[in-house]
């Protein structure tokens, strides 16, 4: 067997897993998916979580001491949560020390229902940091609107962040920027650059998923023939940003006071349409500093018969840009689109974290001690 993932890495694309269970850490699998497979890192969400906590019975110690103690539901998630991401970021650190902070790093989300506050974002991912207390931990911010100067305070703290929920190439910017505003508090406190790091998570799949419904909608074979094409476009775009950004002389200044860039991360990279190759979103955006985090699916797809060509990004920009062009001729509106992704990406989370919080108030009164 080819070996896909090894070729991957080597053009520059790190490779995370985006999923995570206490399964897959006591039973030695995400270890071995560090070995065999290429995976540099993993990032984890709410949906990740509750699938994790409603399946099986890996939880039970941990919920049967916690149901003991009589504590909240919403401090039982975060004491397995942060026990799980410690646990993973402990498996991982040898990457850690080996790529000098840049991979062995492991996602945890900060409370989706707080994506649109401030100052309860930063207070929340300032917790987080002190609870998991692993230096190869990320804070994960959502890209909303409220997120923005919450992602600049938090990494002014010295706090590693990824970002998450991109979807439109103007809030990309606004990450960034938020970034180097970051960068710059910290350097004004007097903070080691080099300690921080980030990746700016730009979603993929869902923007395909939700453009190629338009076109079906529209039926005309102009229409059809721009299917699939939006997704991989807007990320090619995101990276010709990236180079842009990170070639600034403001980035510049940043740099030479020891600062690491902000790679970008594609994130939702399962394809969702069957009529699609399901490894198109590793293989069309091969591209060196990337980050590509896929669900396990995805991972093991690449390595059995996904086709590293090199960088993919490259010299695409022009078509990039008259492929967004075309669907918007279409009149389907790209701001509307990724408008509608943002809220619906927030929208999603918080279900699935109000879900982790019924099925794990469950599992405590199950697990109660009886009386007596």
């Amino acid at each position: 067997m080819t070996d896909a993932l090894k070729r991957l890495s080597d053009e520059g694309v790190a490779i995370w897993l985006d999923d995570l269970s206490r399964k897959r850490i006591t039973s030695g699998n995400l270890a071995e998916l560090i070995d065999q497979q290429h995976v540099v890192g993993v990032t984890t969400n709410p949906s990740i979580f509750q699938k994790a906590i409603s399946q099986g019975d890996g939880y039970d110690t941990q919920l049967t001491d916690l149901a003991a103690r009589e504590v909240t539901v919403e401090e039982a998630i975060r004491m397995i949560t942060t026990a799980d991401v410690r646990d993973a970021a402990d498996i991982l650190r040898p990457v850690f020390d080996s790529t000098g902070g840049k991979d062995g790093r492991v996602s945890i989300e900060v409370d989706p229902r707080l994506a649109h506050n401030t100052r309860a974002t930063v207070a929340e991912a300032k917790q987080l940091a002190w609870l998991v207390d692993r230096p190869n931990t990320l804070i994960k911010i959502p890209a909303t609107e409220a997120g923005i100067p919450a992602i600049a305070e938090t990494i002014g703290l010295g706090i590693s962040v990824n970002v998450t929920l991109i979807f439109s190439l103007e809030r990309y910017r606004k990450v960034m920027d938020a970034f180097l505003t970051g960068l710059e508090k910290a350097k004004e406190r007097g903070l080691d650059l080099s300690q921080i790091h980030s990746v700016a998570s730009f979603f993929v799949s869902r923007v395909d998923t939700e453009i190629d419904k338009r076109i079906d909608a529209l039926g005309t074979d102009e229409a059809k023939a721009l299917r699939g094409k939006a997704a991989v476009a807007n990320a090619r775009l995101a990276y010709q940003a990236y180079e842009e950004v990170f070639s600034s002389d403001r980035w510049n200044a940043l740099e030479k006071a020891g600062a690491n860039k902000q790679r970008p991360l594609w994130a939702s990279t399962g394809v969702k349409d069957k009529a699609y190759d399901d490894t198109m979103y590793v293989t069309d955006l091969v591209a060196p500093n990337t980050v590509n985090t896929m669900p396990e699916a995805t991972l093991f797809a690449t390595e059995d018969h996904g086709e590293i060509t090199g960088d993919t990004v490259a010299g695409t920009y022009e078509q990039a840009r008259a492929d967004l062009d075309a669907v918007e001729k279409l009149g389907i509106s790209y701001d509307e689109v990724v408008q509608l992704l943002e809220k619906e990406g927030v929208e999603k989370f918080e279900d699935a974290w109000n879900d982790l919080l019924k099925s794990t108030e469950a599992e405590l009164k199950r697990l109660a001690p009886s009386e007596g």
